[in-house]
């Protein structure tokens, strides 16, 4: 069931239902409070990358920009000028003329109007004719802020096309002040208001609606890429735009390698079937992992080392709460994690007093983190070097990974922290061991 009030029109660009303009409005405002006087912000949509030929990849605006705005569409720009004499131009969206020959070849632009209704800010302007108007509005404004990505998974090895706007305009204007726009911005979006919340719980909702279809589908014989078509499947005909991030569907010894994504081998009798995927909606991200006995029933080792999982992913929860340092938190897990490999057998005490601090015990078990802020971007920006806030969304996703055993195990939740603690968003989909069990008898198995 969707939790937002739209208005009847859909978003022209995209297949969810149109987000209330607030929410734009109020993350706008939450920007603007924290700019110097006489600043300007200028924060520029990702252009459209080529692909081969004369294809290109499929959009995805940068998340500054639609956190702003909502407006998915190339070109587009958001400009805030508080201070700026001219009070109808506080706010101002930039977006394409519309073009009746473009629109024949790829679909419809939005209008004013329908921009404005999308965003909440009243002065649209075209950006073929932006210019004159920035110009003047630059002779009057000290400071600049102009955004780039510093999520710090970033690889920098490659091209950044980000910076190439943040050059030319510093050039043009030379002895403006300058600042990050991305320091601002990794603060506020890490705390998402209740707004953005209800956007992200009708992701999530499709993505528990996918978990619940391949609990009724999964079934020795099957193939890894028949489960990915039956989720792609839930999440098309509940308006989600896409997959989250590559959807991850690794059975038997697949389940080991994290990233994996070639989904092509044949699950098979007695094997645990690992699956990590999302779905995006309203721009807003998902991010699941549930693994599950491709027969419908674990074995007494394969539930020995998932509910030593579970307990770890249930200890991430009771801790996680406003006011917790994420460093310190890393480490309490870890040795939460610790303590429940030494219950299965995997390392021992003596592995432990014995270890290389730079490489303890645990991590041959337990090899990534133990989870990262999600929203607008799955791996979302916000600082890991300070005490956690009420209002902040992250994921916890603890896993087992036994080479020796080929079986790789991980349960994740998503979780929006409250003044006292956190709201678990999956809450009521199986995740204990007999609740996915009796989940998969109930689709016939015997």
């Amino acid at each position: 069931v969707h939790c937002l009030t739209s208005p009847p029109h859909f978003n022209e660009a995209m297949k969810y239902l149109s987000i209330p303009s607030k929410l734009y409005t109020q993350n706008r405002q939450r920007f603007i409070k924290r700019m110097k006087p006489q600043s300007i912000a200028i924060f520029q949509a990702s252009p459209v990358l080529p692909e081969n030929g004369d294809a290109v990849y499929p959009y995805k605006s940068n998340s500054d920009v639609v956190w702003l705005s909502g407006i998915v569409q190339e070109k587009t720009m958001v400009i805030l000028y508080p201070d700026n004499a001219d009070t109808t131009a506080r706010e101002v969206l930039v977006i394409q003329r519309p073009n009746e020959h473009l629109e024949k070849w790829n679909g419809h632009l939005l209008t004013k109007e329908e921009a404005t209704a999308l965003s909440g800010i009243q002065n649209v302007q075209y950006v073929d004719s932006i210019d004159a108007m920035l110009h003047m509005w630059m002779h009057h404004a000290v400071t600049v802020y102009l955004h780039t990505n510093e999520n710090d998974r970033l690889n920098i090895e490659n091209p950044r096309i980000d910076l190439l706007f943040v050059h030319d305009f510093m050039r043009k204007y030379p002895l403006h002040q300058y600042e990050r726009a991305a320091r601002i911005m990794k603060e506020l979006r890490a705390v998402k208001t209740k707004e953005e919340v209800e956007v992200t719980k009708v992701a999530i909702d499709i993505t528990r609606k996918a978990f619940e279809r391949v609990l009724k589908f999964v079934k020795p014989g099957v193939m890894e890429y028949e489960i990915e078509a039956e989720i792609t499947h839930e999440f098309l005909r509940n308006r989600a735009t896409r997959h989250a991030y590559g959807c991850i569907i690794a059975s038997g010894d697949s389940a080991r390698v994290l990233h994996y994504v070639e989904n092509n081998r044949e699950c098979k009798d007695g094997d645990l079937l690992l699956m990590d995927f999302g779905a995006e909606y309203g721009n807003y991200n998902a991010d699941l992992t549930r693994t599950i006995p491709v027969n419908g029933k674990f074995t007494n080792r394969q539930r020995e080392v998932y509910n030593a999982c579970l307990a770890v992913h249930n200890f991430c929860a009771s801790i996680l709460k406003p006011g917790i340092n994420y460093a310190d938190y890393i480490n309490r897990v870890n040795t939460e994690m610790e303590k429940q490999l030494v219950k299965i057998g995997l390392i021992s005490k003596a592995d432990i007093k014995n270890q290389d601090p730079a490489n303890p015990a645990y991590r041959k078990y337990f090899y990534h983190g133990i989870g990262h802020h999600l929203g607008l971007d799955v791996h979302d920006i916000g600082t890991r070097n300070e005490p956690v806030k009420e209002g902040m969304l992250f994921t916890i996703e603890p896993g087992i990974y036994i080479e020796e055993e080929q079986m790789g195990i991980r349960i994740e939740n998503n979780y929006w922290l409250t003044k006292t603690g956190s709201i678990d968003l999956f809450k009521g989909i199986p995740i204990k061991a007999d609740e996915i069990e009796t989940a998969m008898k109930s689709t016939g198995r015997k």
